[in-house]
């Protein structure tokens, strides 16, 4: 079984709250739900459009909300899970996760976590009128402009208040997960359990080549109620943990935001943790 390096990292829980079927009064209770109960981390996700059914109702703009969610929250980490690379550009995608950062920072240190992906939700693209190009030109795109946007974040005034953690989504294994080993802080992975190890050798593989220490990766994945991902099942929690999975980062729907099925993570992170 691969074992990744970073076993002194703690665990940690995130929630992603799905900017769908909700009016925003709902979504902003269920921040502050959130970060009451104890997570670590609030997510939304960068689509136009619901991705589930109806796909007609209603829907909040990723980046506006993340500003909003920066002066709501007092402790928790929070970003897009993920931003969409194509949306805009990455000169200004690093000047907004700057200004986020900051407003997130109250006096202290920001809590930004800039997560990005190469998109692939046609619609958006359509609608909005970008171009959809292919699954290679997208991450082409981001490859490129992963750079500009580390750059723009030491150009800027005033700087970002710390180094922003860049969270990357995804598992192809010559594009993506080299992005990852170039770029990222945390991959964020819903690779099924089984085929973890594997992927992480490569990921390994790919830090080796571009002389990266792999223990400097944090491994995240997640669960939606739509069935993507590893499913928590008995005893799959203490599976991920042995491969260096810390980050568990479930998706709550709406309108309601049941949250209860974040209890039994956290009190799978309190007991990894020795809390």
């Amino acid at each position: 079984m691969t074992t990744h390096p970073a076993d002194h990292r703690p665990a940690r829980v995130g929630v992603q709250l799905a900017p769908q079927h909700a009016s925003y009064t709902q979504i902003r209770d269920a921040i502050l739900r959130a970060e009451d109960m104890g997570v670590d981390a609030i997510f939304n996700w960068d689509h136009f459009f619901p991705l589930t059914e109806p796909l007609d109702a209603e829907h909040y703009e990723a980046w506006t909300m993340l500003a909003s969610i920066a002066e709501l929250t007092e402790r928790v980490e929070f970003g897009p899970l993920v931003n969409c690379n194509s949306y805009r550009n990455p000169d200004l995608q690093a000047d907004m996760a700057r200004t986020v950062d900051h407003i997130s920072a109250k006096g202290g240190t920001g809590r930004l976590i800039f997560g990005t992906g190469s998109g692939w939700a046609e619609k958006d693209y359509v609608e909005y009128g970008y171009e959809f190009g292919t699954v290679g030109s997208r991450l082409n795109d981001l490859r490129d402009d992963l750079g500009r946007i580390r750059r723009r974040w030491d150009l800027l005034n005033p700087a970002p208040t710390r180094p922003i953690p860049i969270l990357i989504g995804g598992q192809g294994e010559q594009k993506t997960l080299r992005l990852v080993a170039e770029h990222a802080s945390i991959w964020h992975t819903f690779t099924p359990i089984e085929k973890i190890p594997h992927k992480l050798d490569v990921l390994h593989e790919w830090c080796a080549r571009v002389g990266r220490d792999p223990g400097d990766i944090e491994i995240a994945t997640g669960f939606t109620p739509r069935g993507f991902g590893p499913l928590l099942e008995e005893n799959s929690l203490d599976r991920l943990y042995p491969l260096g999975v810390r980050f568990i980062i479930p998706s709550i729907d709406g309108p309601d935001y049941d949250l209860s099925p974040v209890e039994p993570l956290l009190a799978w992170r309190d007991r990894m943790n020795g809390a």
